[in-house]
């Protein structure tokens, strides 16, 4: 496996090629929009997302997504809630390669995860996640950090992770495909809540324990699924929830932020041009969790202020006049 496919031309997209491209892989990015194709091919600068970072020459930026599906590995990076709809029309052309989906959410439609979407639309692709605590702007950058790569398989996962190393991404391998997902994207929803907690001047006290105690929420549905509670001791939880929930540069964590403040979800949404997973995915587990019989209460409550109307204030009360229970439950 030598040559990297990436689909989406969105931040996370081009910084995953920037990384791949300056440690020598050869790297065809697809794009839907004109302007980035041309940004990255003349300017070798993706500025409609990731203004600043000069990316490496060798970056090619094509339209015909057909010349990137030429490639031995592809990386997904659509936001979730499109993959399916990208799926669909190159499910013929992807069939018994490896298909790396690099987008963290849970699929309102269905409540699947991204995974089970792959299979549906292309049951012969080979699926796998790359997910872990990475912000696009400092990966595009250079800035070290690290990465869980999980396959159905360990020897799959660790052969991923050989193809997919650079010098600044470390990638580490597992089996846990269900952990994976599920660590990647209930973050999201936590970190608004730690937001909220920010944008209310709780401190960092508060913030803390409300972490830690989404981190045993996003444990106990990853089990009701079929997953390890093992894995979210790793990059794909602890991680991810340690960068998402402590800094503005989080869409969801700056989204929770703006809330507690007293801004309006209109005002927050209308000001970005990046999708914040966490708004769909705080839908998503409300569904969930409920069939799945997992008490999940800060998702419970970040879904109640995002689509119910309740007071961020109100919400954090409830949630500190909840029960008490043994730790570990």
């Amino acid at each position: 496996m030598k040559t990297i496919g990436v689909i989406g031309g969105g931040a996370w997209g081009t910084a995953l090629a920037q990384c791949m491209a300056e440690s020598g892989r050869a790297l065809t990015i697809w794009a839907m929009e004109d302007e980035v194709v041309s940004a990255i091919n003349t300017a070798h600068e993706n500025t409609p997302f990731l203004p600043g970072v000069k990316l490496n020459p060798s970056i090619r930026a094509t339209n015909d997504i057909h010349a990137t599906l030429a490639s031995d590995i592809i990386l997904m990076v659509t936001p979730a809630q499109y993959l399916r709809a990208s799926l669909r029309p190159i499910k013929d052309a992807i069939a018994n390669k490896p298909i790396v989906i690099c987008a963290k959410g849970i699929e309102i439609s269905t409540g699947k995860l991204m995974t089970d979407a792959l299979m549906e639309e292309a049951p012969s692709a080979i699926p796998a996640i790359l997910t872990g605590p990475t912000f696009a702007a400092e990966i595009g950058r250079g800035l070290p950090s690290a990465v869980t790569i999980a396959a159905r398989d360990s020897k799959t996962a660790e052969g991923l992770c050989d193809a997919l190393a650079c010098r600044t991404l470390r990638p580490y391998a597992s089996d846990d495909l269900v952990g994976a997902q599920v660590g990647g994207s209930v973050k999201n929803v936590i970190a608004i809540a730690s937001g909220m907690i920010h944008g209310l001047g709780l401190g960092d006290s508060a913030r803390a324990a409300l972490v830690t105690r989404g981190l045993a929420e996003i444990a106990r549905l990853a089990v009701a699924m079929g997953g390890k509670r093992e894995t979210l001791m790793g990059m794909c939880g602890m991680g991810d929830l340690m960068l998402t929930c402590s800094s503005m540069q989080s869409r969801n964590f700056s989204l929770g932020a703006a809330l507690g403040e007293g801004k309006t979800m209109d005002e927050i949404l209308g000001a970005r041009n990046s999708v914040t997973e966490g708004v769909y995915t705080a839908r998503a587990l409300a569904t969930m969790a409920k069939d799945k019989g997992v008490d999940m209460p800060i998702s419970a409550a970040v879904h109640a202020c995002l689509d119910g109307g309740l007071a961020v204030r109100d919400a954090m009360t409830a949630l500190l006049e909840r029960p008490i229970k043994a730790e570990g439950k």
